[in-house]
This record gives structure tokens, C-alpha cells and sequence, in this order.
């Protein structure tokens, strides 16, 4: 019954959105009238409000959207969507200002003259009005009305014309910064959530372990990375479409003839150019760039970009007027004057000291000042002149609250859908699927792709990737991460714009298109547009290092970058130094040998065997590498044995879970039904019948499990464990070899900064003969203190300590114990430091040249992050996708 009710909210959807009922209303609509009839029906026909629902009922469901609601404006932890209006009004700021009118005449210009050159010109601009304004319907209408006209008087064909100028403008929902992006990345991350929880069921109910490993949970998203990731296709579609133009010209001269320009291509002209590519390009520099050195999170960028949007067009609206570029030249200097001082000066408020320190924070203080005078003195401007920032906040206000409308709406739809056993349904659909993930991916692409010819992108991001998504980022076999999922997505849903009958950036063309440009000739540019949108899905799916490669690079190397001893950078960082051993491994014996000719008897007898024993693992290590690759070489001869194996066990045994899910459904029913007054037994007939008809099924299934399952599937953990215990008895082997060597070294070298507390130490003679109690304990802290920052030292603030509590007692102060404690402690300081000073000419050079033999390769995994070649080759491996199933 609880599917009638899903097929009746699938329908009053259906029926909302076809008739043109406004989406922000449609989806909680249909969402409210489904969830109230099955209530009723519930309370009429059985009595029961939550009778047909499988999940929650009506107050569940209504306590998810209150749960919905507030996560949108008020979880502090997820302020993803902030960047929303922020990018909004950078787009419609630049788009009211008219540059991206001078953009496509400027770039018209210069590229005319070569075959197809308006049209890529178009394409050109169409890219970097996407990374500046992001908005389809204004980039669409601003080329259409500059563009076309152009394009017909130079005798383009209008199909390739109109296609070239929708597809260029939807280039906007993939090049970052995107509001689709910052969108999927919002669902993303809740279904990367459920994802992980999904996972880590399937791992115990798979292994019967309760903790999951990790480096096999999910990979998940943000806005930050989504943008990174949707980058690199972004750019190849802008290749697709600039060399599908190129090549129709060249093949077809009068469907796209070169525009020969009158004028010559002087300095004028140069400096015309450069003038307007300048601002947008630094601009787009600035937002991306911030956000790609981990400058700025993607919602501090987006306040960059919205102001330094402002000022650009503030210049722009008072073009020809004295002192236009005044407020834009002002943010210029603020800007490198800051950046002067933060490189002069350290500034922190906190902890000012001296009169530098004064004077960094006074001109840090200015160049602010002088930024905020320059991003008011722009939007006074932009206020005065035509009431360009009034329309503006009111265009921003208006979109704003469309999409967040529309996102609460689909969050009432999606728990809807949940408490229908939706969501159940489309998973046992998808994972039944024969073929595996891949089969289940190219199914949702296709239902995605097929939506975009009814629906908006916005619809299918918050309504169908809220349903798919945690499917199948939770499926082992692929391994996919939320950011190529997410990006996937996001070049699927682009078609929507270009697919006939409802795509919007047709109907904005054709609404400013000229009447001799018919529509069909715009539905017929756009096909070949489309295919190229796909054979770009198709690239980015073959390749998936085009979009996991970059967020994995920032991420390594970032201010909050991961140690290398990190869990999930283990596999891609055993790859990198056994590479590196079979290329240094004589090195490394080398400076292993080098090393034990150093004199060590200068060295406490636990330093001295410390050492002793990193030489000896140093010789192992090369052991514990064979041995890994031996039982790595096991294991990988038997998966091709065991995988058919293991996935039909693993088919056969989500039918029995799905089984099982089944008859817990069934007996709830009967139970329920059993405890009504007057009970339908027909109904109670039927469920008997329908119950031993599942255990029968069951039990057929668990017949088909192989016999030989148990047996390959020992021999299978076997060789994991033996993989297993040669790893880690290698990473103990290097991290024994490299642990005491920085700690050592840090040791001897501060010798001196040992001998410099000399003073303190000594004074505190007079401490320990005359005082007692408060004063002398603060007084020998102190001293503890100053030690104890100090490596190797604890034998001395140990006996200090001891010395300390013998004098606690004011009255009665255990004098001749705290003497004698002293005594041990100024002995071992001077022992301390003539073994310390000694080591420093003897020991420390030899030690460093160890240490600095072994950092790369044996010492990875202890260091505090990695180099710039390290994280190039670990983002390289984590950016292609791993079958992770057999561990489940």
C-alpha cells in the first residue's frame, strides 16, 4: 500500500511541474498532499496514522523538515550555501555594468579575422563570463543580443550560430565558481554521510568487524573541491567547442566565415584589449586562486569576488566621467600596500610587543581603511548611477530565495519519498542490477539526462542526487569520490539547458534572437552542442584524475594538509618509496654503513643503542620490502580466482538482506494487523502465505551459495593477513629506524640553550637552603619549566620536581631531601651539557647527514608533511578510482 501512495507522489509531482505550477511550490506541494492522504487513509481504513509508511510517518516527517529548515540557515558547520548569494551578485553586478558587453565586442575584434573566429570569440568570452558572473540566463541573453546580430551580418549559419551561443552560455553551471557546484556540493555532503554509514553496515555485516579501516571510508566533497574538480572539464568543453568551431569552419568556409577588420591591430587596439581582459581575468585569478593556495574558503572567496565585482563596475558605470577609476586604483594600492606589510611585518594583535610591531598593525590598519573606502566609494557610485546596486541586491535577493525555497521544498519531497520506501525501492532497482556499479551509474546518468528535458537543474540536483548518491558512493566496487560523482552530475545536468523542449538557455535566446533565426534552426545548433557535453561526461568518466587529481594537490599541500603518516595516504605512499628503494637502495645502505663509523661513545647508553638499532633496521628494511611484495604478489595472483566468487556471494547474499528487510515488512504488517479489534483475515491469509513464500525464497538463495565459498574465502583472508602483518612489520621497521634520529639531533643541538639556563639553575641554591612553601615553588617551576622545553631533559626537571615537593610544606620543609634532589639535578644538567657539547663536533654532523639520507624515503611516514614531488605523486594515485570490494 505504500507504494500506491509513492506512485501518487510521483505523479502529483509530475502533474505540479508539467502544468507550470512554480517548482518552489510544487515540491513541498506534492509532498504535503501525499503525506496527508496516506495519513488519512491510514486513520479511516485501519486506525493507524502511520499504517502506510515505511520509514517515518506524518510527525516524523514533519519533524525531518523542521530538521531541514534549520540546517539550511542555522548548522553553523554547514555554510556551504553562504557562497550562494555571494556569487549571485558578483554575476549580476558584472552583467549590469556592461562588461561583459565590452568582453564579447573586444574579444569579437580580435579573434574575427581567423576562420570561425566570432564563433570562438563567443566560446572565449562565454568561459570567462562562466568564472565571473555564472549565470546562464544573463550570459545568454547579453551574447545573444551583441553576438548574433553580428554573427548573421557576417553570414554564419544560424544553427551553428544559436548553438554556439547557448552552449557557450551554459558553461556557467560547470566552471567554477558555479551555483550548481556549490548546490551538489551541499547534497553531496549529507549523502556522503549516509554513504559512510551505509558502507560501514556493509563492512560488519561482511566481515563481522565492527570498526572499519579509514582508508575504505568515503571521500566526500566540498564546495572548495567540487570547484577544483569541475575546473579542468570546464576547460576541456571550452576546447570541445572552440575546435568543433575551428574545424566546421575549415571544412564548411561559408558556415562560418573569417570577419576581416577594417582597423589595423595597433597599440590602441592592444591596450583596448588589455583593458577590458585585465580586470575580469585578475578578477577570476583572485576568487579561483584564493580558494586553490587555501587563502580563503570558497564563501570568503565569494565575498572577494562580490565586492571586487562592485568596483569593477563601478569604473564601468562611470565611464567617461573624471575620476572614474578612482575607487578601483585606491582597492589596487590598499591591496599591495597590505600585501607589503604582511610580508614586512607579522601581524597579530595579540601579540603586540614592540613599537614594530605597533607600526605594522597602523599601516595594516590603513591599507584596510583604504580597501573599505574604495568598496563603499564604488557601491555610492553604483547606488547614484541608474540605481545600478538597488537592481542589483534585488536581482541577487530574488534568485537567492528561489534556490533556497526550492531546497527546502526537495528536502520535503525527498523525506516523502524515504517514508514511502522510496529510496529502499530505487536501491534494490539499482543494486539488482546485472554489472555491478558501473551499470547502475550509466542507468542514473541516463535518468539524469533524460529529466533534463523536462526539468531544471536545480530539480534534478536537490531531488534525484539526494536519492542516487549515497547508493552509489556506498558501493565498494568502484570506489568513487563524492567530488567526481558530484562533477559527473554537474556536466550531465548542464544538457538541461540545451535539451529540447524546456531547455532555458533556448528560450532566453529565442526570446532576443531575431524573427529570420527560427526556432528549429536554435533546436538544431544545439544538438551537436549536446553531443559534445557528452563526449565530454565521456572524457571526465574515463578519466577520472582530470577531476580528482587537483582537490587531492590542494589538499596535500594546504595550510591543514594531512602528516604522511596519515591512513589514507599509506597505499600511494608505500608505491612512492618502493620505488624510490629500488632506485637509492644502495644509497641508503650506504649512509646506513656511513653512519655506524661514527664514534658514538660520547652518547648515553640508550641513545647509543637507539642508534644501533636504526642501522640495523635500515639493513632490514629492504627484507620487510620483499616481504610485503611477496604476500601483495600472493593476493593479487588469487583475486582473479576469488572475485567471480566473491561477487556472486556478495549478489546473492544483499538478495537474502533484501529477503530478510522483506519478511521484518511482512511480520510488522501481521502484527499490527493481529491486534486489531476485528482483524481481516483474508488480509492475515494472505500475509501467512506471503511469509512462508519468502523463507522458501530464502532458503533456496542460501542454497546457492557455492560450497566452496568458506574455503576461498579463509584462503583469501589468510593471504590479507599475511599482506597485512608484512606492512606492518615493515612500517615498524622504518618508523624504529628514523623515530630517534630528529629527536637525538634536536637533543645534542641544544646544548647551548641548555648552557644558557645556567644562572637560573644554580640560583636556585639559595632557593632551596632559605625558602619554603609558595616562593620556592614558584621559583623552582620556573626553572622546570624553562628545562622542560628542552628535549631530553626530563631526568633534570624530574629531580627538580622532587626537590620542589620536598619544600612544599611551608612549616615544616623537608630540607636535606630537598637538598640532595637538587644536588642530582645541577649534576645531571652538568653532565648534560658536556656530552652535549661534545656530541655537536663529533656526532651531530654524521647524525644530520643520516637523518637527511633517510628523510625522503625510510622517514616519510614521520614527517610533518609532504614535499611538493611527494604530494604530486600520492594526488596523481588517489585521483584514479580503486576496487574496494573485496574487503567486503
Amino acid at each position: 500500500m505504500e507504494y500506491v501512495f509513492l506512485a501518487l507522489l510521483v505523479a502529483l509531482m509530475i502533474v505540479a511541474l508539467t502544468s507550470g505550477f512554480p517548482v518552489a511550490f510544487s515540491l513541498p506541494g506534492s509532498a504535503i498532499l501525499a503525506i496527508g492522504l496516506a495519513a488519512l487513509a491510514g486513520y479511516l481504513f485501519v486506525g493507524d496514522i502511520d499504517a502506510y509508511f515505511v520509514v517515518d510517518g506524518p510527525s516524523e516527517w514533519i519533524n525531518a523538515g523542521v530538521t531541514n529548515y534549520r540546517s539550511l540557515y542555522w548548522t553553523v558547520e554547514r555554510d556551504t550555501l553562504i557562497a550562494i548569494p555571494l556569487f549571485v551578485f558578483m554575476g549580476i553586478m558584472l552583467q549590469r555594468s556592461k562588461i561583459a558587453e565590452d568582453l564579447l565586442v573586444t574579444m569579437a575584434k580580435l579573434f574575427g579575422p581567423i576562420p570561425g573566429g566570432l564563433g570562438i570569440s563567443v566560446v572565449f568570452v562565454g568561459a570567462l563570463l562562466a568564472a565571473t558572473t555564472g549565470i546562464v540566463g544573463a550570459t545568454v541573453i547579453a551574447m545573444g543580443l551583441i553576438s548574433l546580430p553580428a554573427m548573421l551580418r557576417n553570414r554564419y549559419s544560424p544553427s551553428l550560430a544559436c548553438g554556439a551561443i547557448c552552449a557557450s552560455g551554459t558553461l556557467g553551471q560547470i566552471i567554477p565558481p558555479s551555483i550548481v557546484l556549490i548546490i551538489l556540493a551541499d547534497q553531496l555532503s549529507s549523502a556522503a554521510d549516509q554513504a559512510s554509514a551505509a558502507r560501514q553496515q556493509d563492512y560488519r555485516e561482511s566481515t563481522g568487524e565492527f570498526t572499519m579501516p579509514s582508508e575504505l571510508d568515503i571521500v566526500s566533497a566540498s564546495a572548495g573541491d567540487m570547484f577544483m574538480g569541475a575546473l579542468a572539464p570546464g576547460l576541456i568543453l571550452v576546447g570541445l567547442y572552440m575546435a568543433y568551431i575551428l574545424v566546421v569552419a575549415l571544412i564548411n568556409p561559408k558556415s562560418a566565415p573569417p570577419v576581416h577588420r577594417d582597423a589595423a591591430f595597433d597599440r590602441a587596439f592592444a591596450v583596448r584589449v588589455l583593458l577590458t581582459l585585465a580586470p575580469p581575468l585578475t578578477l577570476i585569478f583572485v576568487v579561483l586562486g584564493s580558494i586553490i593556495s587555501g587563502v580563503a574558503t570558497v564563501n570568503q572567496a565569494g565575498a572577494i569576488g562580490a565586492v571586487g565585482a562592485m568596483i569593477m563596475g563601478s569604473y564601468r558605470l562611470a565611464e567617461g566621467r573624471a575620476r572614474a577609476y578612482w575607487p578601483a586604483l585606491l582597492a589596487v594600492a590598499s591591496l599591495l600596500e597590505l600585501a607589503v606589510v604582511t610580508q614586512v611585518f607579522h601581524i597579530n594583535v595579540r601579540l603586540i610587543e614592540t613599537q614594530h610591531d605597533v607600526l605594522g598593525l597602523i599601516l595594516a590598519l590603513i591599507g584596510a581603511a583604504g580597501l573599505v573606502t574604495a568598496a563603499l566609494w564604488a557601491a555610492i557610485r553604483a547606488y547614484r548611477i541608474d540605481d545600478t546596486l538597488s537592481g542589483v541586491m534585488l536581482e541577487t535577493a530574488k534568485t537567492t530565495s528561489m534556490v533556497f525555497i526550492i531546497l527546502i521544498g526537495a528536502a520535503m519531497l525527498t523525506s516523502a519519498f524515504r517514508g514511502f520506501g522510496g529510496e529502499a525501492l530505487v536501491k534494490d532497482y539499482l543494486t539488482g542490477l546485472p554489472g555491478g556499479f558501473w551499470t547502475q551509474f550509466l542507468v542514473v546518468m541516463l535518468v539524469i539526462f533524460l529529466l533534463g528535458f523536462f526539468l531544471d537543474f536545480i530539480e534534478i540536483a536537490v531531488v534525484v542526487v539526494p536519492i542516487v548518491a549515497p547508493i552509489l558512493l556506498a558501493d565498494p566496487e568502484a570506489n568513487i569520490t563524492a567530488v567526481w560523482f558530484g562533477v559527473m552530475v554537474g556536466l550531465n545536468i548542464q544538457t538541461s539547458f540545451l535539451t529540447p523542449p524546456f531547455g532555458f538557455a533556448l528560450f532566453y535566446l529565442r526570446g532576443v534572437a531575431p524573427k529570420v533565426v527560427k526556432t528549429l534552426a536554435i533546436y538544431k545548433g544545439a544538438v551537436a552542442f549536446i553531443a559534445l557535453q557528452l563526449v565530454g561526461l565521456t572524457i571526465a568518466g574515463m578519466y577520472p584524475s582530470l577531476v580528482n587529481y587537483l582537490p587531492a594537490r590542494i589538499s596535500l599541500t594546504g595550510e591543514t594538509a594531512p602528516p604522511p603518516i596519515n591512513p589514507k595516504l599509506q597505499a600511494c605512499l608505500q608505491d612512492y618509496v618502493f620505488d624510490y628503494y629500488d632506485a637509492n637502495e644502495t644509497a641508503l645502505r650506504q649512509a646506513a654503513r656511513t653512519a655506524r663509523g661514527i664514534d658514538l661513545a660520547i652518547l648515553p647508553a640508550h641513545d647509543r643503542q637507539q642508534l644501533r638499532d636504526s642501522f640495523d633496521a635500515v639493513e632490514a628494511t629492504f627484507e620487510r620490502v620483499a616481504a610485503v611484495r611477496a604476500a601483495t604478489a600472493a593476493l593479487t595472483a588469487f583475486n582473479p580466482e576469488y572475485k567471480p566468487l566473491h561477487a556472486e556471494v556478495r549478489r546473492i547474499k544483499r538478495e537474502l538482506r533484501r529477503l530478510e528487510r522483506r519478511l521484518a515488512a511482512l511480520n510488522t504488517e501481521r502484527s499490527r494487523l493481529s491486534r486489531q479489534l476485528n482483524p481481516d483475515n483474508h488480509r492475515l491469509g494472505e500475509l501467512d502465505q506471503a511469509v512462508i513464500a519468502a523463507r522458501d525464497a530464502r532458503q533456496a538463495l542460501e542454497r546457492r551459495i557455492p560450497e566452496q565459498w568458506e574455503t576461498q574465502r579463509q584462503h583469501y583472508r589468510t593471504l590479507r593477513d599475511q599482506e597485512t602483518q608484512a606492512i606492518r612489520r615493515y612500517r615498524q621497521t622504518v618508523d624504529g629506524a628514523y623515530a630517534p634520529l630528529p629527536v637525538l639531533a634536536q637533543t645534542i643541538a641544544q646544548a647551548e640553550r641548555l648552557a644558557a639556563l645556567t644562572a637560573q639553575i644554580e640560583a636556585l641554591r639559595r632557593v632551596v637552603e632559605t625558602q619554603a612553601g609558595q616562593a620556592s615553588t614558584a621559583a623552582i617551576k620556573a626553572v622546570e619549566r624553562a628545562v622542560g622545553e628542552l628535549e631530553g631533559a626530563d631526568n633534570i626537571t624530574s629531580a627538580l620536581a622532587k626537590a620542589r615537593r620536598a619544600l612544599k610544606n611551608a612549616e615544616q620543609p623537608k630540607r636535606d631531601q630537598a637538598r640532595r634532589h637538587y644536588e642530582t639535578a645541577l649534576a645531571q644538567w652538568g653532565a648534560e651539557i658536556r656530552w652535549r657539547s661534545q656530541a655537536a663536533q663529533s656526532v651531530l654532523p654524521g647524525l644530520q647527514a643520516y637523518q637527511a639520507a633517510l628523510r625522503g624515503s625510510i622517514g616519510l611516514r614521520l614527517q610533518p608533511r609532504l614535499t611538493d614531488d611527494q604530494a604530486d605523486y600520492v594526488a596523481a594515485c588517489q585521483s584514479t578510482h580503486k576496487d574496494l570490494s573485496l574487503y567486503f
